[in-house]
């Protein structure tokens, strides 16, 4: 029952997601044209970066549509765990994007206005600052909309989600590039200097190669095998801790398998005197209320020793080393 209760919650939030996604496509795909147009009639590379920015945005929307979609395939026989790590993966190719087509993009705009200057067209320069006004205010409603959702879905726990912490990264990062973008062209327009805008341009770049290390980062760290939430994580080993016929735990193991799923492996011992059939029946318990009491315990794999506790910590399987049962 909980664990019906717990897919449904997890299938609103991916239609929260979808829906926040979405929007943020739809504004990035407006702003991307109306920027790439103002930044060719001002011959603006503050401009441009921006633009650029945008259609990295927009491919990274794709990226962030096709993980909600294939991320929550059922398990099949190639992939027994599910397809929960392709939520990751799309995420990665997202941080790439905003490395590739923004954050390099943006950088080279900036060394190319400081070399070849940049022609200065007033009328132009007055659209570009109104495109970009119109940007900052629909790059600020599509923010507002992720962190609405973020809050909803309980804050720092909502932006386990990478789609949603991507959305917000971009949305975030939009809003200052575009702060950035208006502060060197008003500057380049007043001055007359390019170097006002080049240096907005180099700066956009490094933003998003920032932003983009810590999305890929995050992203990384999750495909390779992070370990469940440490609460989570806490409240396995005291469930396991608080069963009768457990005399210890010796080692337990999580790994994330998903979004909102974990595989847990743990090494017991159990109290002396229980026959084979009596460890069957207590194994199976034990796993029916672990799963019924932490929904992120997907797949739970027990090892029943009766070796002495030392013996068991220093056996493969509680050190991390292959060959463990």
């Amino acid at each position: 029952m909980s664990g019906t209760s717990s897919k449904s919650s997890d299938d609103k939030a991916d239609r929260r997601t979808r829906v926040t996604v979405l929007v943020a496509l739809a504004a990035n795909l407006l702003i991307a044209v109306a920027k790439a147009a103002g930044g060719l009639v001002a011959g603006s590379p503050a401009l441009l970066s921006e633009a650029a920015h945008s259609v990295a945005d927009s491919f990274n929307e794709v990226f962030l549509l096709a993980a909600l979609r294939r991320s929550r395939r059922p398990p099949d026989k190639r992939h027994p765990f599910g397809y929960g790590k392709e939520r990751f993966f799309w995420s990665l190719l997202a941080a790439v994007g905003i490395f590739v087509m923004g954050g390099c993009f943006s950088f080279f705009q900036g060394v190319e206005a400081l070399r070849n200057g940049a022609e200065e067209k007033l009328s132009g320069y007055v659209a570009g600052l109104i495109v970009l006004g119109v940007a900052f205010v629909a790059e600020g409603v599509s923010l507002l909309r992720a962190l609405h959702q973020a809050r909803g879905q309980g804050g720092a726990q909502g932006m386990r989600d990478p789609a949603l912490r991507t959305v917000v990264a971009e949305d975030g990062t939009a809003v200052l590039g575009v702060t950035l973008a208006a502060a060197g062209m008003a500057l380049h327009m007043v001055t007359g200097q390019v170097v006002w805008e080049a240096s907005a341009s180099l700066a956009i770049g490094a933003l998003l190669v920032f932003v983009a290390y810590h999305l890929g980062r995050e992203a990384r760290d999750q495909l390779i095998g992070e370990s469940a939430d440490p609460r989570t994580a806490a409240r396995i080993q005291s469930l396991l801790e608080a069963q009768p016929e457990i005399d210890s735990v010796e080692a337990l193991f999580t790994m994330k398998t998903g979004l909102d799923t974990a595989l847990v492996a743990a090494r017991v011992d159990l109290v002396p005197g229980l026959d084979s059939e009596r460890v069957e029946e207590v194994a199976v318990r034990i796993k029916r209320s672990l799963a019924n009491t932490v929904p992120e315990a997907r797949e739970i794999f027990l090892d029943i020793t009766d070796r002495p506790a030392h013996e068991a910590r220093e056996s493969p399987a509680a050190t991390g080393e292959r060959g463990g049962a």
